[in-house]
């Protein structure tokens, strides 16, 4: 490790005095023009993590739903999986020393986490389409290349594409070509196979409006039609023409609990949102009287964990079947998992690491944020039954029609305050004292309520969720609970008003 060469490198990539970030859950994230010397040190870490795994490293550029001026960076894991807890503290680290201590910073965290030196490192990078991101990829290059690393630039990905890049390399192919041609060939084959046992009786040609929140999902998926059947078509919208994430996206709608600027939607006309980095999907539709309903990840996993259970049922298997879920999920959708379903759900804090850890105990794995972020995971036992399973969906036509009608529809809130820690997976306040006991007062009030408060692992802000038996007592509740942070929590700017 030629200490002196990065030294002088580094300093092309000067951090800017007395700036502190955390690596969170989705990686790095502040406003673009403080991130040069955190992209360069990534591109560092990615080549010691390389080493120490002997595996291919993935980096990728974005902020996913953050405004447009933001940007971040996080590390892929050997098998497309996040980077591990212990790599998130040398992240950290590395990113917070001072000019001077980075050489020692590197050499520490090669001695703590028994990095062979001498072994080869490889990285791949990907970035989204954020005007900054291109420059930002260079600096992670850079550093890559002063550590003496090799990569493969792939230039705009979105962050699933990337994952999936990681993932092939390090499995010999065994998992798919880790080229954008093999991305698409991989899910539009799957697709089609699920979709000819799948059909919609009286529906042969189906149309799926997508809103791309103006990001980098815009420019893949017009790539990727072309892989799909003439049966499907997709119109874009919000297709990069625009302000990235702005008053549309998965973030936009969920949040709003309203259709994206930009689609006109018909009577039961099937819409979905992705966001900034095309990593979450949420889906929505308006109903014969106008009404919005939205299909958001509580709902997604309770549909595809119910489909999986009544199936393993049917054809007698005894595969195991979990669904990892955090505070924050639709509390029908649980009281549905477990009391009619009896498919077991586990809580975890908040992220997708932490579900993912959780859902791979199982040999299918489900697991969905609210906000889109999810997926299913099959273990080996379980990939086998696959085409079985399959098999059997021709029977299951317009159930999950059915199942949406048992999960009833219930409301979060959002507000920015000052930062609170918790506890218990995130559903305990622990500081400031009183106001989780002023919260549960609160939440008394209500039928079927909850609330919990947290500090953003996105954002420097403070959510609150609140979640009652009607969309009124829900943004009192929200209103309420919000006050009681602004008064207990050393609130900033104006004081939260009913109906914010």
């Amino acid at each position: 490790m030629d200490l002196d060469a990065i030294t002088k490198h580094s300093a092309s990539h000067a951090k800017p005095d007395g700036l502190i970030l955390q690596y969170g859950t989705a990686g790095f994230r502040t406003k673009a023009d403080r991130l040069d010397h955190v992209m360069f040190r990534m591109g560092l870490l990615a080549v010691l993590r390389s080493k120490q795994t002997k595996s291919t490293i993935g980096v990728m550029v974005t902020a996913s739903h953050n405004p447009e001026d933001d940007n971040g960076v996080k590390l892929v894991d050997p098998l497309g999986e996040m980077l591990a807890p212990s790599w998130e503290e040398h992240a950290t680290h590395l990113a917070n020393a001072e000019e001077q201590d980075l050489a020692r910073a590197l050499v520490a965290i090669s001695e703590e986490a028994a990095v062979n030196l001498h072994q080869d490192a490889f990285v791949v990078i990907g970035r989204d389409t954020r005007p900054s991101s291109e420059k930002l990829s260079e600096s992670v290059i850079d550093g890559v290349t002063v550590l003496g690393g090799q990569f493969h630039d792939y230039g705009l990905l979105t962050t699933p594409q990337l994952h999936y890049m990681v993932c092939c390399r390090n499995t010999g192919g065994q998992y798919g070509e880790a080229t954008i041609d093999g991305y698409y060939h991989k899910l539009s084959t799957a697709f089609v196979e699920l979709s000819k046992q799948a059909s919609c009786s009286g529906d042969d040609h189906r149309t799926l409006k997508v809103d791309c929140a103006n990001g980098i999902g815009a420019l893949k998926l017009k790539e990727m039609k072309h892989y799909l059947p003439q049966g499907l078509s997709v119109q874009l919208f919000n297709d990069g023409t625009k302000k990235l994430n702005h008053f549309c996206g998965a973030d936009f709608v969920k949040s709003h609990q309203k259709p994206p600027e930009g689609i006109e939607m018909k009577a039961n006309e099937r819409c979905c949102s992705f966001d900034g980095d095309a990593d979450r999907i949420i889906y929505y539709y308006c109903d014969v009287d106008g009404h919005f309903h939205l299909i958001d990840g509580d709902k997604i996993a309770t549909l595809i964990s119910s489909f999986l259970k009544e199936l393993l049922l049917e054809i007698g298997e005894s595969l195991t079947v979990g669904v990892v879920q955090t505070a924050y999920a639709n509390g029908s959708s649980t009281r549905y998992l477990e009391e009619v379903m009896k498919v077991p759900v586990y809580c975890t804090k908040t992220g997708v690491k932490h579900l993912h850890h959780k859902a791979q105990e199982f040999d299918l794995g489900v697991y969905f944020e609210a906000n889109g972020h999810g997926t299913v995971l099959f273990s080996k036992a379980a990939e086998a039954k696959i085409r079985q399973l399959a098999k059997e969906l021709e029977d299951k036509k317009g159930k999950a029609a059915k199942m949406l009608e048992n999960v009833i529809d219930l409301f979060n809130q959002v507000a920015d305050r000052q930062v609170i820690s918790t506890t218990d997976a995130e559903r305990q306040v622990v500081k400031p004292p009183g106001l989780q006991e002023a919260i549960n007062d609160l939440v008394k009030k209500y039928k079927l309520s909850r609330a919990f408060v947290r500090p953003s692992g996105t954002e420097d802000v403070v959510r609150v969720y609140a979640e009652a038996d009607s969309q009124e007592n829900a943004d009192s509740l929200a209103y309420e609970v919000s006050l009681a942070v602004f008064q207990q929590a050393g609130g900033v700017g104006e004081r939260p008003q009913p109906g914010f």
